[in-house]
């Protein structure tokens, strides 16, 4: 009997240890529910008085760069990549005409072609027209309240009112202004004085100023020059660079293939359209960049005024642009259609020759062969030799607006050596 009751003390346990965790299970599982019932019920009556959140979203950082951005180059593209890098959304301030004219004097490029041309960086999300020279402590509230701007981001040269006062003061002050590095070897003035070099032999003779003009925008700079005159750029390029400014990827399997090529020298408002016109006729647009020697011997002796490397940044820092190849050669081979899987050769009626209309001799000649060659109606009238006509014909201006950039800088740099002294 002992032995029975034993047995039968021992069932009874087990069935009330069950008995508790199916009871425990049930409690539980209500207790959840009930848990789970009245989240989604105050999360219903919370929501609409917006005191619920799902989740709590990454506030999106906003940045601020402005510039001139005449004769726009390499060196503002790099600015502006920095500057996104700052944020998630970069808004780009385009200083109007008329400021440029009271700061600095005249711009080499309008308004409506800078516009075009920051619109075209990659890396640029915004933009707003007729931005001031000066940020005021007005148009920063504006920048902060309208345009939801989180920093204001400068390079680290100084921008210097004609007064020898700091553009970026009111930023500085706020603590809402961040720096990024300059790109060393480019400037526009650097740039005005590769396009008067390479035009010095002819206006030497004519224009005893010119040469005057060479030194004022040469000052400071150590110049060589190869012997037929050209200068030869500061600029040393890394692979780094050309990362950073690539778009790291290739067409797709069945990608129709869009392919021009050019110069690209002093890449401007005209390029970008004609580039533009082109992406649109496919899905990955390659660029071919032709060698500083086949520029020269094509275009003239004293070009490019770019060399190859720093107009390839130039076309790669362009949203419409792909991919670019770095020294394409002069004629269009089918081996190089066949490489790329190029689909489509086009090439625009505004250029600085017309060897593709030539019945002989013509690098277009494979192409046009095989039916996949277009000539495209340029958008704009703009070539390399507009722009350097614009600073030959307004030397003088230019000479002037250069030295009331050094008077300003002067004066910058004495006002800080007196708060020093002070």
């Amino acid at each position: 009997m002992g032995s029975f009751e034993a047995v039968m003390m021992q069932k009874n346990a087990t069935a009330k240890f069950i008995a508790t965790v199916l009871v425990g299970g049930v409690i539980v599982g209500v207790s959840l529910y009930g848990l789970l019932q009245s989240s989604e019920g105050l999360q219903k009556n919370l929501e609409p008085l917006g005191l619920w959140k799902r989740r709590r979203k990454k506030k999106t950082i906003r940045v601020y760069m402005d510039g001139c951005f005449d004769m726009m180059h390499y060196g503002h593209c790099n600015a502006l990549r920095q500057a996104r890098a700052l944020g998630d959304e970069l808004v780009v301030g385009v200083v109007s005409d008329d400021e440029i004219i009271a700061n600095k004097g005249p711009p080499v490029t309008p308004l409506e072609e800078r516009m075009i041309m920051v619109n075209a960086v990659k890396w640029v999300d915004e933009v707003i027209t007729d931005a001031p020279y000066a940020i005021t402590e007005e148009f920063m509230k504006k920048l902060f309240n309208e345009y939801n701007i989180d920093y204001i981001i400068h390079g680290d040269d100084p921008c210097i009112l004609p007064d020898g006062t700091d553009a970026y003061a009111h930023a500085k002050k706020a603590g809402r202004y961040k720096q990024i590095k300059r790109t060393e070897g480019v400037s526009s003035t650097d740039i005005v004085g590769r396009m008067l070099l390479c035009t010095r032999e002819r206006s030497a003779s004519e224009n005893p100023n010119h040469s005057s003009l060479q030194r004022q925008f040469s000052h400071g700079h150590s110049h060589k020059f190869e012997d037929r005159g050209t200068r030869i750029s500061q600029f040393m390029p890394t692979s780094r660079r050309i990362v950073q400014f690539s778009n790291g990827r290739g067409p797709g399997p069945d990608a129709r293939i869009v392919y021009i090529d050019g110069a690209f020298d002093l890449f401007h408002a005209g390029h970008v359209e004609i580039l533009k016109l082109a992406r649109e006729l496919g899905d990955f647009l390659l660029v071919g960049i032709h060698t500083d020697q086949t520029v020269s011997e094509t275009r003239g002796p004293h070009r490019p005024i770019m060399n190859l490397h720093e107009r390839s940044l130039s076309v790669l820092a362009c949203r419409y642009v792909d991919e670019v190849i770095i020294g394409a050669p002069w004629e269009v081979s089918r081996d190089m259609i066949t490489t790329f899987n190029i689909s489509l050769v086009v090439h625009g009626t505004i250029a600085e020759n017309d060897d593709f209309q030539k019945e002989e001799s013509n690098p277009y000649a494979v192409p046009i062969s095989m039916g996949i060659f277009r000539v495209l109606v340029s958008p704009l009238g703009i070539t390399t030799t507009t722009i350097i006509r614009r600073i030959v014909s307004n030397h003088e201006a230019f000479q002037k607006r250069n030295e009331k950039k050094g008077e300003s800088e002067k004066r910058y740099y004495e006002s800080k050596t007196h708060v020093h002294g002070d």
